[in-house]
């Protein structure tokens, strides 16, 4: 059983300790949060000893790891506190804001030997593990193109306070509170990117830009598109294209797996369509439960660290192309 701290007791922490509420494998047993009051009915119910600061977390002996749901600048340095302290870590999306700063808390954590994990939970789900064999398989023939897009309303709705409004937080639009997920989809899929051309805008939300589009290059030779908005109807769409047929993940949930074989020699007809259905499962869940196996069996995380900083490289080249209107090749 591995003994967590939760730091950051908003929505998302909330989300993540209900996650393994009744889990054998990993249990929160303490939290930290920056307003007391906003967390001790959620403590009271969970069985959270709530502690007055990260220090407090670092020298407590019963505490094998710790999950961070907190804001994006503050990552860098947690992850290498956390390490210092010897203490595995769980950090949620996005890794870092740049490439300079990943690296250093990558080069903390392998220092200390510690488990460093990041949480891009959509990869844990059954949809998206057909959509990779798919293309693992070959089944999609040559990759042509890569589409995704990932919706949400939470960007109309936000306070004048939330830290998710301001732009250090969450620069380029949509990007770090769902477009990261996208990118690291890609990734896990076609391989490195090559370059990036993206536009953001502001359509609905009140405090800050909500939409953006990326065009995307793979090293591959492949293109791709994403959208991603915090001021439109919820949805997620993750589709493959190429000369042998087409798969998409769908549903806000990743439920539907569908893939529609080319036939060979029609230029427009299709086979039937092959459709999985994987309702009610728990990507949390999933991504922490691998995170204990890490830690307790010795076994890589899933989600390997030089895809995470690609990604972020990605972010970092969006966020320029944005700002100059002009396309960005990622070295």
């Amino acid at each position: 059983m591995i003994r967590a701290a939760i730091v950051g007791l908003g929505r998302w922490g909330q989300n993540l300790v209900t996650s393994v509420r009744d889990s054998e494998t990993m249990r929160f047993t303490a939290a930290h949060t920056r307003t007391r009051e906003s967390a001790a009915a959620f403590c009271a119910t969970s069985g959270l000893r709530w502690v007055e600061s990260l220090d407090t977390i670092l020298n407590d002996a019963t505490i094998d790891a710790v999950v961070f749901a907190t804001p994006h600048t503050q990552h860098t340095q947690q992850v290498i506190r956390a390490a210092a302290a010897g203490k595995h870590v769980f950090m949620e999306k996005p890794f870092s804001l740049s490439v300079a700063d990943a690296e250093r808390a990558r080069d903390a954590a392998d220092r200390a030997g510690i488990v460093l994990a990041v949480g891009f939970n959509r990869r844990f789900h059954p949809s998206m593990g057909y959509l990779r064999q798919a293309v693992i398989d070959g089944r999609l023939g040559t990759l042509v193109t890569i589409s995704a897009e990932q919706t949400a309303l939470h960007g109309i709705t936000m306070s004048p306070g939330a830290w998710r409004a301001r732009p250090d937080e969450a620069p380029a639009g949509a990007m770090t509170a769902i477009g990261v997920h996208l990118v690291d989809g890609m990734i896990d899929l076609f391989g490195p990117v090559s370059q990036v051309y993206a536009q953001v805008s502001r359509r609905a939300a009140p405090l800050a830009d909500d939409t953006t589009d990326v065009m995307l290059r793979f090293a591959n030779g492949a293109s791709g598109h994403i959208f991603c908005s915090t001021a439109a109807t919820p949805h997620y769409r993750m589709a493959v294209y190429g000369t042998g047929g087409f798969a998409e993940v769908l549903g806000h949930s990743m439920t539907t797996f569908r893939l529609v074989p080319a036939i060979d020699g029609a230029a427009f007809g299709t086979g039937p369509a092959e459709v999985i259905e994987s309702a009610g499962f728990n990507m949390l869940t999933a991504e922490l439960h691998a995170f204990a196996a890490s830690i307790e069996c010795g076994r890589l995380f899933p989600t390997p660290l030089e895809q995470i900083i690609h990604g972020v490289a990605v972010f970092e080249a969006v966020a320029k192309s944005a700002l100059q209107n002009e396309p960005i090749t990622i070295g």
